[in-house]
């Protein structure tokens, strides 16, 4: 299995592609081809637990680890990390509704299934280059990816993370979660920005000339935590396969028959990974991409035209706040049948124009498979107060986006095919909104009162990496300006 980028065909194995993280020309990395999943092997896999189905997956991409290294990445990453060792269950919400929970793990967030993957399959790379120098892993973002890269890269040898996240554009949970993680290796930083603006300072450092100097002079290299490391994005087309075996275990299906996938949708890359799930095998109908008011991929799927020239909106599922959606260069180049040269000019038009428009070929292709549909914030608290009422279903405001799409979808086209409904993050993260949604009781001032009061309402436990947060120290309080964003990181590792 070979990798090449989005806007070139240099080909590279996968320990350089998850090592880089970004290939030299900003584009992404992704598979020449796909490896397909027999209905022969499907039918074993899903008699096998996560972990070994994870193992026959990443294998399959991972050409170049041997059985015994992915083994290793993958028992270290789930073995004990998750909520009963079970990564992502199935919950039964009716209604021919079936939530994906990924969000047991121990950021409470769904960024967990790859980035506990991610250090292991990281530094198993390096180990294979034999490069010997220091990782420098460069995050932007909005609120789960941070933290969750966090928790995995804090103390692994010869690694350094620097995480950028908006100083307002994150939960009060969610900037504790970051501002309080130890680690001699870890630095956090808010901007006085949005996620966008995170991102691009990111993707501009990655590609910086003088920084690239700058770290071969300290035996450094910068690899991302970020959905644009392919690294990343493989552990998350496993937790679809695993969906897909796990209905055909419980009788939900039989072999072939088809579903729907509803994906609260911010940067593409959740749903990019059952893109390619469906490309190995797993029957995916129609993927319903779920936005918030910050809706350029519901137009975009609808006309074809990406602007992002539009007004950004803070909302109450800030994860999704976001206009510009780096893994869509990746879908991109599935429409254009992997020609680099139209996806390199459409990301030149992205950059100097702000938006783009792709071909009336690309966009036919684009709507066969996919569905675009959005709700506000009120619209979102009505669907955590109806599934509370309905199932005593607990879920949070990203979730409740994807559970209003899917009704959008239902009604909008009369199609009752089962839906798998990808639940992001825990209700507890964003506790604030959903208590809004269950009551009309004032509200305590103390974050952590406000997650005693869910507790009460719902009957539902406090996940205890939240719970533990209480009286923690915050270790990281700069903010900066998103143009010295570069200058922090040279001061930081000097």
């Amino acid at each position: 299995m070979l990798f090449t980028g989005t806007r070139s065909r240099n080909a590279v194995e996968s320990a350089f592609a998850i090592a880089s993280g970004l290939a030299a020309d900003g584009g992404l990395f992704v598979p020449q081809d796909f490896p397909v999943i027999s209905t022969a092997e499907f039918e074993t896999m899903k008699e096998m637990d996560y972990c070994r189905r994870a193992e026959t997956v990443l294998a399959k991409y991972l050409t170049d680890y041997s059985a015994g290294e992915i083994k290793y990445c993958v028992q270290g990453a789930y073995k004990g990390t998750f909520d009963n060792d079970l990564p992502a269950p199935l919950t039964d919400i009716g209604s021919n509704r079936k939530v994906l929970e990924l969000w047991h793990g121990p950021t409470c967030a769904f960024k967990d299934l790859a980035l506990q993957l991610l250090p292991y399959l990281l530094t198993t790379a390096l180990k294979k280059l034999n490069t010997g120098r220091q990782a420098v892993i460069l995050v932007a973002t909005s609120g789960d990816t941070g933290k969750a890269a966090l928790a995995g890269f804090a103390g692994v040898k010869d690694t350094q993370i620097v995480v950028f996240y908006p100083r307002d554009g994150v939960s009060d949970m969610q900037k504790l979660q970051m501002t309080t993680q130890p680690g001699n290796n870890v630095t956090v930083c808010a901007i006085a920005g949005n996620f966008d603006d995170a991102q691009n300072g990111v993707k501009a450092i990655f590609t910086d000339g003088e920084m690239k100097d700058f770290l071969h002079q300290n035996n450094m290299e910068f690899s991302s935590a970020n959905s644009i490391n392919f690294g990343r994005l493989v552990p998350q087309i496993v937790y679809y396969v695993s969906a897909y075996c796990d209905l055909l275990k419980d009788g939900s299906l039989r072999p072939g028959e088809k579903f729907n996938v509803v994906v609260p949708t911010g940067n593409f890359g959740n749903i990019l990974a059952a893109v390619y799930a469906k490309k190995m095998g797993v029957p995916i109908s129609r993927f319903i991409c779920a936005s918030n008011r910050n809706n350029v991929l519901t137009d975009f799927i609808r006309t074809g035209i990406y602007d992002r020239n539009r007004q950004f909106y803070t909302t109450e599922s800030p994860s999704m706040d976001i206009l510009i959606s780096s893994n869509l260069e990746r879908m991109l180049h599935l429409l254009a049948d992997g020609n680099c040269e139209v996806v390199s000019g459409l990301m030149a038009e992205l950059k100097n124009t702000g938006k783009y428009q792709i071909s009336g070929k690309m966009l036919e292709k684009l709507q066969q498979d996919f569905y675009g549909t959005w709700c506000d914030d009120e619209a979102g608290r009505a669907a955590i107060a109806a599934i509370f009422k309905e199932r005593h279903y607990l879920c949070d405001t990203h979730t409740a986006v994807a559970l209003a799409a899917g009704e959008n979808y239902r009604r909008e086209t009369g199609d009752d095919t089962l839906q798998v409904i990808a639940s992001t993050a825990s209700a507890y993260k964003f506790a604030p909104a959903v208590l809004q949604a269950l009551t009309d009781a004032a509200l305590p001032a103390d974050d952590f009162e406000k997650l005693q009061l869910l507790s009460q309402i719902s009957d539902t436990r406090i996940p205890e990496p939240l719970a533990n947060l209480r009286g923690s120290e915050i270790l990281h309080k700069e903010c900066i300006a998103k143009e010295e964003m570069a200058g922090f990181i040279r001061r930081n590792l000097e």
